[in-house]
């Protein structure tokens, strides 16, 4: 820890302390914080307060003549003026002004020295600074003594409120964000995670300007340097497939693919913990440990043991861990040019093939498309699937239009001849309801038959409804399973729900069809829909 004066900042406490040893951040957090404990596997279990999961609707970018005619204005970036994020910044300010302890963490955004940035956190509770000591790269005493000026600063003031009278407000909660002033203001939510993605967001708008594609997936590299990216929204599998024993993970959500090849934005993980178990997902299950946080689960009070299935609190139980709590994690997090890119969906309709090759055009489409499904309840009898479309597998975090990341994914996917797939890790043999999920073996066999090389060289069968090239055969894994509708027991059944998804995806890609080149909007779905 070495010492900072935060006047600059328009902040002067009694103590600042920067880049506490996690040990500290214990001990301050379980003295300070009454939400805090240490659970029995030696993380530290926290609450995040009532917001536990980011605010999409409250995040706002200023708008400016520099970058304005960049950003992809609409309710995934909605503007706020100069004036306002001054006012929200100041009262930030004067809130942190309150406290007599103030935590900075000073870390890294990018494994690659050539574009990293250096970013520095300003908080006030010990479990925010212990999160970002978690998911920034953490510097070297070295470098820690020679950082200077960051590149990026986030005022975390999330103890205190937005005021909503003051304009572009809608709530209690502002996250903001100015590309000019490289600072973000955070005001009625401390849900650690609006941080991380925050830097995510200006990685977003910074890396395209350079030429270096900023993407929302996991990575890791096989045994001969070969590297796969994973993209997919929340429940595909994404965290999961890419901690693969036997493979070095590089990172599980945030990647740039610059012109020397990919490197990890972060130096941690950030996964799901609903459901975790040490037979389903032993790395990451062996991950939390002393220096995780746990945030919003529940605990048993005397033994202090982790129940990962009671979601009581939110369904978003999360754990944030160093990478290098992955065993085989591999530092740097970097790695050359993928092999293979590699789209999950969780296909709830039970139409989309469990495996199948993608042109580059096919590519571009999926991956504007960004599609997954979920399960929308069982609401007075109701299990009806829902279509959830969200671009580039991360709309909520681009800024330039999806397009311009579906235009350089596609470029380097030429340039490097890479193998794009999409894998459906959702339903097989019928409907939500009657079907059932394709098996997580089955999956992973998959994967590894792409990884391989199995899959490239495999007899293939174009399917009707999306015109994929699906594989008829795949080592350990179930002939049958490989061609959906084989697999239901009604085939005009499934020709019905088929032509619901493919309306369903017309409806989405019209968004981007002004947007998109003919042959990518020619990609589609081959089947009319309903």
């Amino acid at each position: 820890m070495t010492a900072l004066d935060l006047s600059p900042y328009g902040i002067e406490p009694e103590t600042v302390v920067r880049n506490a040893d996690p040990a500290q951040l214990y001990e301050e957090a379980v003295r300070l914080d009454p939400t805090a404990a240490i659970a029995s596997s030696g993380a530290l279990t926290i609450r995040s307060g009532k917001k536990t999961g980011r605010s999409p609707a409250d995040k706002r970018i200023v708008r400016h003549p520099e970058s304005e005619d960049d950003i992809w204005w609409g309710p995934i970036n909605m503007e706020i003026d100069d004036h306002t994020f001054s006012i929200n910044k100041e009262r930030a300010q004067d809130y942190l002004n309150t406290r007599k302890r103030i935590y900075v963490m000073d870390g890294f955004a990018g494994w690659d020295s050539t574009h990293r940035l250096k970013v520095r956190i300003i908080c006030s509770r010990p479990y925010h600074a212990l999160f970002m000591h978690n998911m920034l790269i953490r510097p070297s005493r070295e470098e820690l003594a020679s950082f200077g000026e960051p590149d990026f600063v986030i005022y975390n003031a999330g103890e205190f409120p937005a005021n909503r009278q003051t304009k572009f407000m809608s709530s209690k909660t502002s996250v903001d964000l100015s590309f000019e002033d490289a600072e973000m203001v955070i005001l009625g939510t401390q849900y650690a995670g609006e941080m991380k993605k925050g830097i995510f967001t200006v990685m977003h708008y910074l890396m395209p300007k350079r030429n270096v594609l900023s993407m929302h997936c996991s990575a890791n590299e096989g045994p001969a340097g070969d590297v796969s990216l994973f993209f997919g929204l929340s429940g595909t599998g994404k965290t999961t497939l890419s901690a693969d024993p036997n493979r070095k993970l590089i990172g599980d959500d945030e990647h740039c693919w610059s012109d020397d090849g990919i490197f990890n934005i972060e130096g941690g993980c950030y996964a799901k913990a609903v459901g975790l178990s040490a037979e389903a997902e032993p790395e990451i299950y062996d991950a939390i440990r002393y220096g995780t946080v746990l945030e919003n689960v529940i605990y048993d009070e005397d033994t202090r043991e982790v129940d990962y299935d009671d979601t009581s609190i939110t369904q978003n139980t999360r754990a944030s861990y160093p990478l290098e709590y992955i065993d085989n994690a591999k530092i740097p997090g970097m790695g050359g040019h993928p092999d293979n890119i590699i789209f999950l969906t969780y296909d709830a309709f039970g139409v989309m093939p469990p495996v199948s090759k993608l042109t580059p055009e096919q590519a571009m489409y999926h991956f504007i498309s960004g599609y997954t499904a979920k399960v929308a309840g069982t609401e007075m009898g109701v299990d009806e699937p829902q279509a959830t479309f969200s671009a580039c597998f991360g709309a909520a975090f681009l800024v330039w239009p999806p397009a311009k990341y579906a235009e350089m994914l596609a470029e380097k996917i030429r340039e490097h001849d890479a193998e794009a797939w999409l894998v459906n890790t959702g339903i097989t043999g019928g409907p939500y309801g009657t079907g059932h999920r394709v098996p997580l073996k089955y999956t992973r066999a998959m994967v590894d038959a792409i990884h391989d090389g199995a899959l490239l060289d495999a007899p293939k069968e174009t399917e009707p409804v999306f015109g994929l090239e699906v594989p008829t055969e795949c080592p350990n894994v179930p002939d049958d399973i490989l061609m959906p509708r084989k697999t239901w027991d009604d085939p005009a059944a499934y020709d019905e729900k088929a032509r619901t998804l493919v309306g369903l995806f017309n409806d989405h890609f019209e968004n981007y069809e002004d947007m998109a080149a003919p042959e990518v909007a020619a990609a589609g779905p081959q089947l009319q829909a309903a």
